[in-house]
């Protein structure tokens, strides 16, 4: 599972996801349990839109008092039983968590390193994942989320990573031909068939060691919201004609061998 990755900035978002992020304030590199990132959702007219949430599905403020949860990735076989999960993802709240690499222990030495999995082509991607919103006691909304994961046992490269007894597992990865797809998904069967694991060719991993410097802890409230000094005003075309833009109640079915396309 992973529980810490590498985000994309504010211009990636735009360029590549074709997602302004809407909210003004900015966001860390290096994002880890409760801080704050980007991610993508559907609006009501099955736009993209960008927003900024807790990584974490339950933040540590919402947390009732003497008790902690790990909720920062939720195991797709069973995200629609558990109470913390199963309302959201009957509602098909679904998103995209934007990264360029996400990190995970590597145990075939004596002793686990830290590694990195990105695109072989080191280009961004998309990690399949559910959010909520949150009433805070200011009277304001916030947003969290969590990745998704599967089994990977039989994975030619994920298989690689955490200790040697312990099942292997990894974050799903959407194609970007797909991005529309999964998150216009309204029937959470179906949304099923987009969790799949991404074929190990298209991956590169490699040793990322911890920085000795210390991260810092994020900020117990959510942070205040500023106006954004600029506005990036960027639609998804109505046209269904490019590949993988259909109208926001479909949820289509697609072949996972071919190889990926840009955007």
């Amino acid at each position: 599972m992973c529980v810490n990755y590498i985000t994309v900035p504010r211009q990636v978002c735009f360029d590549w996801f074709r997602t302004p992020i809407e909210a003004g304030e900015d966001w860390r590199e290096e994002i880890y349990q409760d801080y704050q990132a980007p991610f993508i959702v559907h609006n009501e007219r099955g736009e993209r839109q960008g927003l900024l949430g807790n990584y974490g599905f339950v933040p540590k403020r919402h947390m009732q008092p003497g008790r902690s949860m790990t909720t920062m990735n939720a195991r797709s076989e069973t995200v629609g039983e558990l109470w913390t999960y199963k309302r959201t993802w009957a509602e098909s709240k679904l998103c995209l968590v934007p990264a360029m690499a996400i990190f995970e222990p590597n145990w075939e030495q004596q002793k686990h390193e830290r590694w990195a999995i990105g695109m072989a082509d080191k280009s961004p991607y998309a990690v399949a994942g559910i959010w909520r919103s949150w009433d805070e006691a200011d009277g304001s909304k916030s947003h969290s989320f969590t990745q998704l994961t599967v089994n990977a046992d039989e994975h030619g490269l994920m298989r690689r990573f955490h200790r040697p007894d312990d099942e292997k597992r990894s974050v799903v990865i959407i194609r970007p031909e797909d991005y529309d797809d999964w998150l216009g998904c309204r029937n959470p069967e179906m949304a099923r068939a987009f969790l799949q694991l991404y074929p190990a060719e298209l991956l590169h991993a490699y040793a990322a060691p911890r920085q000795t410097i210390a991260k810092a802890a994020p900020p117990a409230t959510p942070p205040r919201k500023v106006p954004c000094s600029k506005t990036l005003n960027w639609r998804r075309p109505r046209s269904s004609g490019r590949p993988g833009l259909h109208p926001p109640g479909g949820c289509r079915a697609r072949s996972r061998h071919a190889a990926p396309a840009r955007r």
